[in-house]
């Protein structure tokens, strides 16, 4: 859940009214979001530097109030004005304007861009007014949307200019490093593109945008008709063309990787700053000329329409309203709503309001301009009784067996790296169901786990210096990939125990199985298959030859059992004999 800061001071005038921090509290409640924290600046220095006392600091109380994920228009200071001025009904629901001027602004994007950044989103905000407040909220709200829709900027990037000092049509292009020269923001003398990449290597804020580009054969770049560069998105603007306080127009230009997120982003944008435009809440419109000729009209800031049922939505909620205050509670969520007939209201969506999605989205704004709160309890007319939900409660028992039988429970994670499921256990990762993270933080996090014996040995190797024997287990869901499944994959509750010592003791290993099974009422039976469980020879490259079984019950495999081999323990960083037993319980509900 992201956080904004706020100075209380410049909330309390754009609010028209001064609270106490309880009233404020109670007021951020009513509207779905949360006082986090009142501090200072200097506190919040103070916080994160160790230290005492900070000079240069302002003493202003600022609130740190915690915005819901998907509340995109609340994440500054004029969204957040806008958006409780309007739930205390102290102004209308504004209406937000995309105006095509006869002079447009052109921006027109090059083939080569789709080898990098494929989508082109822009806009205007003409004659706008900027204090140093304002400037500031402008530039956190870019960072704050780079750093939650953006992704880090690998989705969105933002670029905002001023207009005045450049000349369009503007070009969005993709070139070579070494083609591309100009002076970055803030910096006195010009930098190529290799030279930028080697100039923010370790940049506090920059260096983790590097690598979104940087081994690219070109690198995306926006200049003007007289080759003036803009950007180097998602990396750095131009100092040329940055924003001050007394800039009048803003060019503001926006790649990406997911066009959605780019119009969310932008829209956004524009929308809570178009505030300080002469003409207030209208957006200039840019034409963007993609590289198959189509043109189209920037940003969109398209309204669309929702009917829904009165009577659904309050049932949903458990209130009793009639149609009439129902639209007067979605109007104050910014959700402009108008009485059809005795049941049916048409809800407008904003521009603004982009995390609503479906009709649910609307009903949980009429619980919040109702207030949670007022909504009575009652008993449901339903009676049900709760309980554990079997797979969980048959985990807990086999936790406890497992507990007495003197074993230690580890929790190992759920994500680890291709070594750790494929080479390192003797397998070939594409022979395995294995699913693959597509932007993976870490080299330890690649994969879904598709077992959970590496887990337990990485946990064995952390601990060595612990006194023999170690014996572990772990009862938790293994991903497989799955293509008949919903989602294309599927969880799978196992129990693994490992034996490390000495000696590798295998019967003590199968004498683990037995009591499992045991407790599940499973009968031993060593020629029927479909009556009890046994053992059947199976050879696996993760197993010493000769040493290994897989776990019949009833007549399907439900997991294997053996020693280890001395190439998988070496492969681990393991000296001394390891017997392993892994099961999928699910099947004994």
């Amino acid at each position: 859940m992201p956080t904004v800061g706020v100075k209380r001071d410049l909330l309390f005038n754009a609010l028209g009214n001064t609270y106490t921090d309880d009233e404020f509290q109670k007021l951020c409640f009513q509207f779905g979001l949360e006082l986090d924290e009142v501090t200072t600046e200097q506190q919040m220095i103070a916080k994160e530097q160790g230290v005492e006392q900070t000079q240069g600091a302002s003493d202003e109380i600022l609130y740190k109030i915690d915005i819901p994920a998907n509340r995109y228009d609340l994440l500054c200071l004029e969204g957040l004005v806008t958006g409780l001025s309007v739930f205390l009904e102290k102004i209308p629901v504004p209406c937000y304007k995309a105006v095509k001027p006869k002079n447009v602004q052109r921006i027109t994007m090059k083939k080569a861009c789709l080898q990098v950044r494929g989508h082109l989103v822009a806009a205007v905000l003409r004659n706008v007014t900027i204090t140093q407040s304002a400037y500031d909220s402008f530039i956190d709200l870019q960072d704050k949307l780079h750093q939650n829709i953006g992704r880090k900027r690998s989705l969105v990037s933002i670029g905002t200019h001023d207009l005045d000092t450049i000349k369009g049509p503007f070009i969005y292009d993709a070139k070579p490093p070494h083609d591309i020269k100009f002076k970055p923001l803030n910096q006195d003398k010009e930098y190529t593109g290799q030279e930028i990449m080697d100039l923010y290597a370790h940049h506090a804020q920059l260096k983790q945008y590097l690598p979104i580009i940087k081994d690219s054969p070109v690198y995306p770049i926006i200049y003007d008709q007289n080759g003036v560069v803009l950007s180097l998105p998602p990396i750095i603007n131009s100092d040329h063309s940055k924003i001050t306080l007394k800039t009048k127009n803003i060019f503001i230009e926006c790649t990406a990787t997911d066009l959605t997120k780019a119009k969310i982003a932008v829209d956004t944008l524009v929308c809570a700053f178009s505030e300080y435009c002469s003409s207030k809440h209208e957006v200039e419109v840019v034409e963007v000329v993609y590289p198959n000729g189509t043109v189209s009209d920037s940003p969109d800031l398209k309204y669309r329409t929702e009917k829904i049922s009165s009577k659904r939505a309050t049932n949903y909620v458990g209130i009793h309203q009639s149609s009439e205050d129902v639209a007067r509670l979605l109007s104050k969520m910014s959700l402009k709503t108008e009485v059809l007939n005795n049941d049916d209201l048409q809800v407008q969506i904003p521009p603004t309001r982009h995390d609503v999605i479906h009709a649910c989205d609307i009903y949980e704004d009429v619980a919040i301009g109702y207030g949670y709160n007022n909504i009575k309890k009652t008993v449901p007319h339903t009676p049900s009784i709760g309980k554990e939900f079997p797979l969980n409660k048959l985990t807990d028992q086999l936790r406890e067996a497992m507990a007495n039988a003197g074993f230690t429970e580890a929790l190992t994670f759920s994500l680890c790296s291709r070594e750790d499921v494929a080479d390192k256990l003797g397998h070939d990762i594409k022979k395995l169901p294995v699913v693959h993270i597509s932007n993976p933080k870490t080299l330890e996090f690649q994969v879904g786990r598709t077992t959970l014996l590496s887990g337990l040995l990485k946990t064995i190797v952390a601990n060595r210096k612990m006194p023999l024997p170690m014996k572990l287990f772990e009862i938790s869901d293994v991903i497989l990939k799955d293509p008949k499944a919903e989602v294309g994959a599927r969880n799978e509750r196992r129990l693994c125990v490992v034996y490390y010592n000495k000696m590798a003791r295998f019967e003590l290993v199968h004498g683990v199985l037995d009591r499992i099974m045991h407790i599940l009422e499973v009968p031993w039976h060593s020629n029927k298959d479909d009556e009890g469980y046994h053992l059947r020879p199976l050879e696996d490259p993760t197993f010493f030859p000769h040493r290994c079984a897989e776990v019949v019950a009833y007549g399907k495999i439900i997991g294997k059992i053996g020693t280890l081999h001395p190439d998988v323990l070496n492969k681990f960083g393991l000296t001394i004999p390891c017997t392993s037993l892994e099961i999928n319980i699910e099947p004994f509900l």
